[in-house]
C-alpha cells in the first residue's frame, strides 16, 4: 500500500518520541510497516472459509466490503497521529480477535486445541533477532503478548527499555519530584500507558541534570557575546550583552612542525574547516598567521597563528583544511611543509601531540551560532582534573584500529580531561539517582517491608520482554 510507504518514510524526519532518538539501531524498521504488516498477518481474508464449519459460496460483494474495512484500519493504524490513537488501536485489536476466534473455531478439533486454539487468549508473539525492537513493540502495541531476543547486547538493552520495563510500570503515577520552577502536577493528570513512567525518567533526568551542574558547571561557562565580538559579524549583533550555553567546543589535534624553522610550533591537523555547509548558515574557520616578530629571547623570528571564525560561503580549500590526500597526510600551514605520517605518529607517541581550540558552538534564538576560540575557554577546559580513567588497553591493529599509532594506548586516552570529569560524574549520578528513587518510591507508598520496588521478572535481556500493557505504551 501506498499509504504504508508514505507514513514509513516519515518517519526518518520524526524525533520527538519516536524509539530511534533511544538509540539509533542501524537496521532499524520503520513503525508503521510492522504495525501493518502484523495487523495483516493476524487478520484474517474476510473471503476465506470461515464460521461455524466450513461454508463455501461467501457473499464476494460483502467479503469485499469487509476487506475495505480492514483496509481503512490499516490507513489509520499507519498514520504516527494514530500511534497511541486508542480507539484506532481499539478497533485494530477487535479485529485481530474476531479473526482469532473464527481460526479457534477451524480448529477447534485439533487434539491440542486447548493449548494452541484457545479463544480467550491470542498467541504470543516471537521475534529471535529483534535488533532495534520495532517489531516486537508494535505486536505488544496490538495487543500480543512479545517475547524478544538477541546475540547483540545493545539490542538487547534497547528491546529492555521499550518492551520489559514499560510494562511493569503502566498506569503508575509518577513518584519523582516535580522541578522547582515547575508547578505542581495535578493527580488527575492522565498517567495510563508508560506516561508515568516518562514523566519519572523527564523529573530524574532533570534532578541528574541539576546535580551535574553543581559539581562540574564551572567547567562548561557560558560565553558573553560583547560588542567588539559583534563588530564585523552582523549575526552576532542580536546578541550583543546575551551570554548563550555553549553546545560544543571544537578541537583540532597538534603536532610540532617537522621545518626546523618551525618546531617550536605546534601546527594543527584539521580535515576541513568548513563549520556549516547549510544553505544561508554557512560558516567556516579561517586560520590566520600573524604577522613576524622577534622572539623573546631575541633570536629568529617567531610566526604564530589564530583561528577566526567567518560566515559566509567558504572558500573551496577550507573543504580540505590543511589535509593532503588520504590517511595522516597534511600541510604545515606556516612553512607549507609537508607533514607526513610517520612524524605524526612520532610525536604522538613520545607525549607531544597537543590540541587547541578551534572554535566555540553556542546555542542561539534560531540556530546554533559559531565563535572564535577563546584563550579563557582553553584555560577552563585544561582546568579539569579527572580522579579516574579506563585504563584497559586497546587492541594494537592499525588495519582497522588506530588510536595506537596516535599514543592513545587505552581507551582512557580517547578522552579528553574534561570529558572524563564529566562522564564520571554521570556515572556517579546513575547510582546515587536509583538510591533516590527507590527512597522516594518508600516515602510515596510506605509499603510493607516485604515488597520491593522493582517488580518479578528482568533477566538477561533474552526471552520474555514483558507482557501486554495494561494500556497502550507512549513510545
Amino acid at each position: 500500500m501506498d499509504d504504508i510507504n508514505v507514513a514509513a518514510a516519515r518517519e526518518k524526519s520524526i524525533r520527538h518520541g519516536h524509539p530511534s532518538t533511544l538509540h539509533l539501531w542501524w537496521a532499524r524498521r520503520p513503525l508503521a510497516a510492522a504495525r501493518a504488516v502484523l495487523f495483516a498477518q493476524m487478520v484474517n481474508d474476510p473471503g476465506f472459509q470461515q464460521g461455524e464449519g466450513f461454508k463455501y459460496g461467501v457473499n464476494k460483494r460483502e467479503a469485499e466490503a469487509k476487506r475495505e474495512t480492514l483496509f481503512q484500519i490499516i490507513r489509520e493504524l499507519v498514520l504516527w497521529e494514530n500511534t497511541n490513537n486508542e480507539e484506532v488501536l481499539g478497533r485494530a485489536r477487535a479485529a485481530i480477535w474476531e479473526s482469532w476466534r473464527e481460526t479457534c473455531q477451524l480448529n477447534r478439533k485439533h487434539p491440542d486445541a486447548a493449548e494452541l486454539f484457545n479463544p480467550e487468549k491470542l498467541p504470543a508473539f516471537h521475534d529471535p533477532f529483534a535488533g532495534g525492537g520495532a517489531i516486537p513493540l508494535e505486536a505488544q502495541r496490538l495487543g500480543l503478548e512479545a517475547y524478544a531476543s538477541d546475540l547483540n547486547p545493545v539490542a538487547v538493552m534497547i528491546n529492555k527499555a521499550m518492551i520489559e520495563i514499560p510494562p511493569k510500570f503502566a498506569g503508575r503515577v509518577p513518584i519523582g519530584p516535580v522541578p522547582a520552577d515547575e508547578k505542581q502536577t495535578k493527580m488527575a493528570e492522565d498517567w495510563s500507558g508508560a506516561r508515568g513512567l516518562a514523566e519519572d525518567v523527564r523529573r530524574y533526568g532533570h534532578w541528574m541534570r541539576e546535580q551535574a551542574f553543581e559539581r562540574i558547571g564551572h567547567l562548561y561557562p557560558q560565553v558573553e557575546v560583547t560588542a567588539a565580538m559583534a563588530q564585523d559579524r552582523a549575526d552576532l549583533k542580536p546578541y550583543v550583552g546575551d551570554k548563550l550555553t555553549v553546545i560544543a567546543w571544537l578541537w583540532a589535534r597538534t603536532v610540532k612542525s617537522p621545518n626546523p624553522a618551525f618546531s617550536h610550533v605546534d601546527v594543527p591537523l584539521v580535515s576541513s574547516f568548513v563549520l556549516s555547509s547549510k544553505a544561508g548558515k554557512e560558516a567556516w574557520v579561517k586560520p590566520v598567521i600573524s604577522p613576524s616578530r622577534p622572539s623573546p629571547a631575541g633570536g629568529r623570528e617567531e610566526e604564530v597563528y589564530r583561528f577566526v571564525v567567518r560566515v559566509g560561503k567558504p572558500p573551496a580549500a577550507a573543504k580540505d583544511g590543511n589535509k593532503l590526500g588520504r590517511g595522516a597526510n597534511f600541510n604545515c600551514l606556516l612553512s607549507n611543509t609537508p607533514i607526513q605520517p610517520k612524524h605524526i605518529y612520532s610525536e604522538a607517541k613520545a607525549g607531544r601531540m597537543g590540541q587547541r581550540l578551534m572554535a566555540v558552538v553556542a546555542e542561539g534564538k534560531n540556530g546554533r551560532v559559531y565563535l572564535d576560540p577563546m584563550a579563557e575557554m582553553e584555560t577552563v577546559a585544561n582546568s579539569a582534573k579527572p580522579t579516574w580513567k579506563p585504563d584497559v588497553l586497546m587492541p594494537e591493529n592499525p588495519r582497522w584500529f588506530s588510536p595506537p599509532a596516535y599514543g592513545m594506548d587505552s581507551y582512557g586516552d580517547l578522552f579528553t580531561p574534561r570529558q572524563l570529569v564529566a562522564l564520571t560524574t554521570f556515572s556517579d549520578l546513575v547510582q546515587e539517582a536509583r538510591t533516590k528513587v527507590i527512597a522516594d518510591y518508600k516515602q510515596a507508598h510506605n509499603p510493607s517491608p516485604s515488597s520491593s520496588l522493582h517488580p518479578a521478572g528482568g533477566g538477561s535481556g533474552r526471552g520474555n520482554l514483558g507482557n501486554p500493557p495494561q494500556s497502550p505504551l507512549i513510545c
